[in-house]
């Protein structure tokens, strides 16, 4: 009798056995199909915003470009009047693909000469200029402000507010993504000394050779964009006398957020 109840207990442990088996299966089987389903969904975030956004912003960008050649100019923005600019907030040369706000600041800047003034400034999103990088094959609309969705995730390079307007005495300088939207300035580490920086603005042309670079910099080094560029960071670094510069700024190293890339250049008499 001991060994009949024995053996119907053994029997249920088998089958309990085999029970748990299935289920230990079936759930591995879940969290598979959940892990192959959230790594498309990632796989599929990441297309649209390093290769959508980038290819959408591109576009437009061009459009842009297209049209401003075409005649279709703003006006050059007045120094302190541009509309929903923050001229008290603090800046530092940024690109905006930080996971912030994306412009560190709303537009503000050390002051510089402000150039031609016009009676009606344009919105902060108007393209007014075109940047040209011949060595870059890159031509991209200047917009005031660098505010990251209204102005850089458009693909445009944004003029940081209170500094120069191109040709003018101080330092005209720009901030635009190094990648997805556009990433008009992805590859400003590969210009070299004498090297064109065209600006194009209502039928001007001002044409700055590329004079230094600052491979890295902290994004709140201000000195970058002064009158007369000069790191704060970075000793020697930039300029000491008075002059028409220009200057542009982006993320680095690719893809993060962490430090500023600066190249300067001086305006070509």
């Amino acid at each position: 009798m001991r060994d009949r109840v024995r053996v119907v207990v053994q029997g249920k442990g088998r089958r309990a056995w085999h029970a748990r088996r299935v289920g230990l299966a079936g759930a591995l089987w879940v969290a598979g199909e959940l892990a192959v389903t959230v790594g498309v969904v990632v796989m599929l975030l990441v297309v649209h915003q390093v290769w959508w956004t980038n290819r959408q912003a591109l576009s437009a960008a061009h459009e842009v470009v297209r049209e401003l050649e075409a005649g279709g100019w703003a006006p050059v923005p007045v120094e302190g009047e541009q509309e929903g600019e923050d001229p008290e907030a603090s800046v530092g040369p940024t690109d905006g693909s930080d996971g912030s706000d994306g412009s560190g600041s709303s537009g503000g800047a050390p002051a510089g000469n402000p150039g031609p003034r016009t009676a009606k400034p344009p919105p902060r999103e108007s393209a007014y200029g075109i940047l040209r990088i011949p060595r870059l094959g890159v031509a991209v609309p200047v917009a005031q402000g660098v505010d990251k969705r209204s102005v850089l995730d458009r693909g445009y390079a944004g003029h940081y507010v209170g500094t120069a307007q191109p040709g003018a005495e101080g330092n005209f300088a720009l901030a635009g993504h190094r990648n997805t939207h556009g990433e008009p300035f992805r590859y400003i580490n590969r210009l070299r000394a004498g090297d064109e920086l065209i600006v194009d603005v209502r039928g001007k042309r001002y044409v700055y050779l590329v004079g230094q670079m600052l491979a890295q910099t902290s994004e709140r080094d201000t000195g970058v964009i002064a009158p007369v560029p000069r790191s704060a960071v970075t000793p020697g670094a930039g300029y000491s006398e008075p002059g028409a510069y220009i200057t542009l700024t982006t993320c680095t190293p690719e893809y993060s957020s962490k430090y500023r890339l600066v190249v300067w250049g001086t305006l070509k008499r």
